[in-house]
């Protein structure tokens, strides 16, 4: 257990068809830690018959031989690392159904230095529990916890005040609490459904009224989870959203398919839709919807898995938005304000590039500029701050590194949430309130910086020009591989023997591994790379030198990164017929013999003013 799934075995008699039917929910639990959690969900496992056979007589047996106290909470917590620290580490999931529905429930740490644990259970979630224990009030991470579920966007909340029976079961301690807590809630607009007194330990309004509390008549802990709606349903009613997993090309036995795959998070998709793949506003109309098995099905929804094929074939990049071009889309931009609450070691500051991961995206992301720091527990604000601190909310301005798809919050949820990674763990999460205005990007600052301080030698660029018969440019040959390093080598020898003074840099080792960019450090490094060559190019073009390379899986945004850097000087594309087909390309390569292109390309640079009055 603890990191096991705990299941429940439906009968046999139970249909196959009916269990599949059957409507499922995520929940997750939250609160501080030791204010009851796992116990609360143990007595539901338990109550509600969900526990594999035996599993109960097995743990009451396993505390008799260490003589401890049978606890609720051990049914959960039964990794050794766990009992040892005596809190929870990380986020357990256990399946348990009623009548109404089945359950996937969360049980998120809520000891402070796991909070990041507490995200990752939260983020699926459609509904919480969060628990206080009334004899101890309200704590700092309960406030923390209430503003994390604000963060992302889960209204249906019910508040659990636990260990009643530790205060008499009175009325006074428990509206004390209720009243405290919901006058912190009303300010981040959370509105719980209700305020249940619970015992978890007694299972006292777990499953069953309790007694000992005859002054409460609202629903049961299990009545109040049945009466959650389930919000999925909603998402097929709302604008078509679905990031880009992957895209799988198969070729045996003739078969050419592109399968376009990904997980619905919103709205439907049906055979004929013409979709929109956004950033790169790409367009085309779905020919057929592919499942692994069985027939395949003419429309998909919310939370479905799916894979599609186009009517016409185009270079779609993992990580972009599928959209239906007839509904309401999203916004695109590479600046954004959002609320961040951060969890790092380290404080989020300027300067630094960190990982934004938003739905299947992984882009490069800084920050630039905070634009207040909201103390968790106290909701006051705090103006002029320079970085957010561990466990500090703040609303903020970030700039990717190329524009992005999303959605705001209060008008998308999902495809609003996003994740900040540093390094190889998860260090904060947030939403997305607006679109950021549009200013100079902070790559252009860094340019506009570079040239101001930029030193020169004796020698003139207009000396270079007149010595050489031509200004430093760069040279970019965009396309698989085998089709233009082999142009590129050729230009380089065909202008050296000419005279003009030109260099070729190969692709592995301009910017090796650009292709892998899978995941947020591989987005990392690609841009990384992508940045250090547009820096070599400005120094090699600054010498006067015909500076040539070529790229394969760039797009437009990448070129644009590279054009930038390069200033003030130009920036010369020559693209393949099978590269990228939104790349805006001085010159186009068609399918043509390896001394016509280059022909072409050598004409095209004399046209541009690239090299001078050169003919062929």
């Amino acid at each position: 257990m603890g990191a096991e799934d705990i299941r429940h075995s439906p009968s046999p008699a139970v249909d196959a068809r009916e269990q599949a039917a059957r409507e499922r929910m995520d929940i997750v639990v939250v609160g501080h830690v030791d204010h009851g959690k796992s116990t609360v969900i143990g007595r539901l496992l338990a109550d509600t018959g969900s526990l594999p056979e035996g599993k109960l007589d097995h743990v009451r047996a396993m505390c008799a031989k260490n003589a401890r106290p049978f606890e609720y909470a051990f049914l959960l917590d039964a990794l050794k690392a766990e009992q040892a620290q005596g809190i929870t580490i990380d986020t357990a999931r256990c399946f348990f159904k009623t009548p109404a529905r089945d359950y996937i429930i969360h049980d998120a740490p809520g000891h402070v230095e796991f909070l990041k644990n507490m995200v990752t259970g939260a983020s699926r979630a459609e509904a919480a529990l969060l628990l206080i224990d009334a004899h101890e009030g309200v704590q700092e991470n309960s406030k923390r916890h209430g503003y994390i579920l604000s963060l992302l966007g889960i209204r249906q909340v019910a508040v659990l005040l636990n260990k009643m029976d530790l205060v008499g079961w009175r009325q006074d301690a428990f509206e004390a609490v209720r009243d405290e807590y919901a006058a912190f809630l009303a300010h981040l607009g959370v509105r719980p459904a209700t305020y249940i007194p619970v015992s978890a330990r007694e299972g006292a309004n777990i499953a069953e009224p309790a007694a000992e509390m005859p002054w409460y008549d609202g629903p049961t802990v299990l009545g109040q989870l049945d009466a959650f709606r389930r919000l999925s349903l909603a998402e097929d009613r709302r604008p078509f959203r679905m990031p880009v997993q992957d895209v799988y090309k198969f070729t045996a036995e003739g078969d050419d398919r592109r399968i376009v795959a990904g997980t619905v998070e919103s709205g439907r998709l049906s055979v004929g839709d013409e979709v929109v793949f956004l950033p790169s506003g790409k367009r085309s109309h779905v020919r057929s919807l592919e499942v692994l098995q069985g027939e395949p099905p003419t429309s998909v929804g919310a939370e479905e898995a799916v894979g599609f094929t186009l009517t016409t074939q185009i270079y779609a990049r993992s990580g972009e938005l599928v959209v239906r071009a007839d509904e309401a889309p999203p916004r695109i931009a590479r600046r954004f304000s959002a609320n961040l609450f951060w969890l790092g070691r380290a404080p989020l500051v300027r300067g630094k590039r960190y990982g934004l991961k938003l739905g299947a995206a992984h882009v490069p992301v800084e920050l630039v500029r905070v634009t207040n720091v909201l103390d968790a527990s106290e909701l006051t604000s705090v103006a002029g701050a320079q970085q957010i601190e561990r466990h500090e909310v703040g609303e903020c301005v970030f700039e990717t590194t190329r524009p992005i798809a999303f959605d705001l919050t209060d008008e998308l949820e999902k495809t609003a949430r996003f994740v900040i990674v540093d390094g190889f763990e998860i260090a904060g999460c947030g939403v997305i309130l607006r679109e950021a205005a549009e200013e100079a990007s902070l790559l252009e600052q860094h340019v506009q910086r570079r040239e101001r301080t930029w030193e020169r030698g004796g020698v003139t660029a207009y000396e270079r020009h007149v010595r050489s018969g031509h200004a430093g440019k760069a040279v970019v040959f965009v396309g698989p591989t085998d089709e233009c390093v082999p142009l590129a080598r050729a230009l380089e020898r065909r202008l050296f023997e000419r005279g003009f003074q030109t260099y070729y840099l190969g692709p592995k080792t301009a910017v090796g591994g650009l292709d892998d960019a899978s995941g947020t450090r591989g987005a990392l490094e690609r841009e990384a790379n992508l940045r250090h060559l547009g820096e070599l190019a400005r120094v090699m073009t600054d010498a006067g030198l015909l500076f040539v390379t070529a790229l394969d899986g760039v797009d437009a945004y990448d070129l644009e990164a590279l054009r930038i850097l390069n200033a003030p000087n130009e920036l010369f594309v020559v693209a393949s017929a099978s590269a990228d087909n939104a790349l805006e390309a001085h010159v186009v390569l068609g399918h043509t013999g390896a001394d016509e292109s280059l022909e072409r390309v050598i004409g095209s640079l004399g046209e541009a003013g690239v090299i001078g009055d050169y003919s062929i």
